[in-house]
């Protein structure tokens, strides 16, 4: 049991959940705001404010082409009585390399600062127009479009919706009452949106917090195992039990010697948030230089685990609080627990130090949680054991197998450092650990993992192994058989269950397979291939026009799989990459429904006679993603992607809706949910 549990933790340990979240109505996460200051009587400065929901970002006008959609601001009539004096102005912004477009995102939390200056050449002028475009993500993503004026007679600046309100604003127009409703109404808008995303910001933080609860949890049971923890249990709780004058005395002191573990690591945890700030380390975790760092630091606690030599805090530090625990009390046990996190140290420091980082790039809260977690599964032994010291028979006598748990910690801390350094390599660009590279290095790690498992070598701190016991030939398969897995990723194999631990499919030497490229969209027949579609992901047939899609799915009485969809929608992405690739569904997208792809984001522009002002929102459609994500809106009630819809030749639902759903077998039995009803 104990060997499946570490293997257990080498998977924990390396992946991490997403939190689904499926947007149902629509929603505005950024509240905006606005400013003018006067320079001199011929310049201005505006300057607008963005707050932005906890856990949305909205992607800077610097953003590289090929990633999400960039800060747009176009201001009208340039020229024409006022000149841009340099280009807009940003506060600070954040950077994180995206996987899935291989581009260095950068992007705006929490909240935003834009500044532009303005001189004017007519001194009349009184009222400047812009629009401002951009696209705000979470798991979903949302494209969102205001109108503004900025009023230089009633210093005053409006973001409106409306496009025809926008057009008849004048440059002595009062706010009309009309004006009024329309931003009272927005603004109660955005402000019930922001109740909703509240709730299921809430509810994310929670299973996220859960998460590193019980990864830190299982965290702390392996450094139990370890040799400076383990022959600890038996001497600390014997120790309390026989010293005491009464068994009530000998439990109560190891419960209190238990809960004063807790309570050092805990203030481990506080410490790192109340030092670094409760978000920095999310910054942090993106900054190559940070994981370069913490690549070299990694590699030595590999080293030191592997027996090269030992990392111990100061001896001095050791003694001085061994002096302490002798005063007895309260506060001798409080440094007795201390003298054991010292101690110890050079076992759990490795495993202390990953959990934070881990747990601090999550912001908020969660490095005390999960040091709550860890902490809780070191002291509960001492309490149990004291409760019932006759279990202490049962324990596994100390010997050889704690020092393969800590060789084999060796190793995975030494995997675990590459994948830091991987991350600075992805940041930077430089492609020198690329794909191949990467798992080839892995293939090594656990390959001789393995084969040090199975008894074949030895390392210094080793004792003589005559035979090897069932539960470490168990593990030496398991991991052989992780070994094996990874060799097909050399020539292209997804290994999907590796997904975001490795480097993504085309940041590689062979981005397709050894031998294969890219396939065109020649890859299905003239003949069969209907007329104005296109061959989507994974060689699906799909339409990008609605009424196109419609008809032709008449023409094969089948049933219409609408999916909103964005091109820089990464959760698309993942949705196309990881779910409708599976044989379950991806059979029923290319036989049992019609696939109509909507991008919202598209910049083709709508010939003139095309270009309307939405009923609905009141904004001016001029591009060909300004009409599909109006059409959503209009029909739906939901501006956020993905989102799919399945429908029938009269356009009715089949089912509810979906959004994000990684769930394979959830997405399958609701695309069959749907097919089902289409043919009854």
């Amino acid at each position: 049991m104990r060997n499946s549990i570490l293997l257990a933790f080498l998977v924990l340990f390396t992946f991490s959940t997403q939190a689904q979240f499926g947007t149902t109505e629509v929603v505005n996460p950024v509240e905006w705001s606005g400013s003018i200051e006067k320079k001199s009587d011929n310049s201005y400065q505006f300057i607008l404010e963005a707050e932005i929901e906890e856990d949305w970002h909205v992607y800077s006008q610097d953003t590289p082409e090929g990633g999400p959609q960039p800060l747009w601001f176009n201001y009208l009539e340039e020229g024409n009585g006022y000149e841009l004096d340099g280009k807009t102005t940003e506060s600070e912004s954040e950077t994180e390399y995206s996987e899935i477009f291989g581009v260095d995102e950068i992007f705006f939390a929490e909240e935003a600062t834009f500044k532009q200056n303005i001189n004017l050449t007519n001194e009349q002028l009184s009222v400047i127009k812009m629009e401002l475009k951009y696209q705000v993500c979470k798991e979903s993503c949302i494209g969102e479009e205001y109108y503004v004026i900025f009023d230089l007679k009633e210093n005053e600046v409006k973001f409106l919706q409306n496009y025809d309100e926008f057009q008849a604003y004048g440059a002595t127009a009062e706010k009309s009452s009309a004006a009024e409703k329309e931003e009272v109404s927005e603004a109660s808008q955005v402000q019930q949106s922001g109740k909703n995303v509240d709730e299921n910001v809430a509810e994310e933080e929670d299973k996220s917090t859960l998460t590193i609860f019980f990864l830190a949890f299982f965290s702390g049971f392996l450094a139990l195992l370890t040799p400076c923890v383990f022959p600890m249990i038996p001497m600390t709780v014997g120790f309390f039990t026989k010293q005491s004058k009464t068994r009530s005395k000998g439990i109560k002191n190891a419960l209190l010697y238990g809960f004063f573990i807790v309570v050092i690591y805990v203030l481990l945890g506080t410490l790192v948030v109340g030092i670094f700030g409760a978000d920095s380390l999310n910054a942090l975790s993106t900054n190559a230089t940070f994981n370069i760092i913490f690549f070299i630091l990694l590699v030595i606690f590999a080293i030191s685990f592997l027996g090269a030599f030992e990392i111990m805090l100061p001896n001095s530090w050791a003694n001085k609080v061994d002096r302490q625990a002798d005063r007895g009390g309260i506060v001798g046990i409080f440094f007795m627990a201390l003298a054991l996190a010292i101690v110890s140290f050079s076992c759990t420091g490795p495993i202390v130090g990953t959990l934070l980082v881990q747990a601090a790039s999550k912001g908020g809260l969660a490095p005390v949680i999960g040091m709550l977690g860890f902490s809780l599964a070191i002291a509960i032994p001492f309490g149990l054991f004291a409760l019932f010291p006759a279990w202490m028979n049962s324990l596994p006598r100390s010997g050889g197998w704690l020092n393969t748990v800590k060789v084999f910690l060796g190793f995975l801390e030494l995997a675990l450092a590459f994948k830091f350094l991987s991350n600075a390599d992805l940041i930077l660009q430089t492609h020198v650990l690329e794909r191949e590279i990467f798992l080839a290095i892995w293939i090594a790690i656990f390959g001789t993992l393995a084969y040090y498992l199975f008894g074949k070598m030895k390392l210094p701190h080793d004792s003589e192994l005559p035979h090897i016991s069932v539960g470490r030939l168990l593990l030496g398969l398991l991991t052989l058989a992780f070994t094996v897995y990874l060799i097909p990723g050399l020539w292209g194999a997804p290994l999907k269950i590796l997904s975001g631990v490795t480097p993504p499919m085309n940041y590689s030497e062979s981005p397709y397979g050894v031998g294969y490229k890219k396939l065109g969209s020649g890859g299905a027949s003239n003949d069969e291939f209907p007329e104005d579609a296109y061959l989507g992901p994974n060689d699906i047939v799909m339409f990008k026009d609605y009424e196109k899609g419609m008809k032709y799915a008449k023409k094969k009485d089948l049933p219409v799989l609408l999916d909103f969809t964005g091109l820089v929608c990464a959760n698309c992405r993942k949705m196309e990459e990881r779910v409708w690739s599976e044989p379950q569904v991806l059979g029923k997208l290319k036989n049992d429904v019609v696939l109509i792809s909507l991008y919202v984001d598209v910049k083709d522009e709508l010939p003139e006679d095309e270009q309307y002002t939405s009923k609905t929102t009141g904004k001016r459609i001029r591009t060909v993603g300004n009409k599909w994500s109006d059409f959503q809106i209009e029909h739906y009630g939901v501006n956020a992607q993905p989102y799919y819809i399945l429908l029938d030749h009269k356009e009715n639902m089949l089912n509810k809706p979906v959004a994000y759903t990684p769930d394979v077998e959830e997405y399958a039995a609701w695309l069959q949910e749907g097919i089902d009803k289409f043919k009854n």
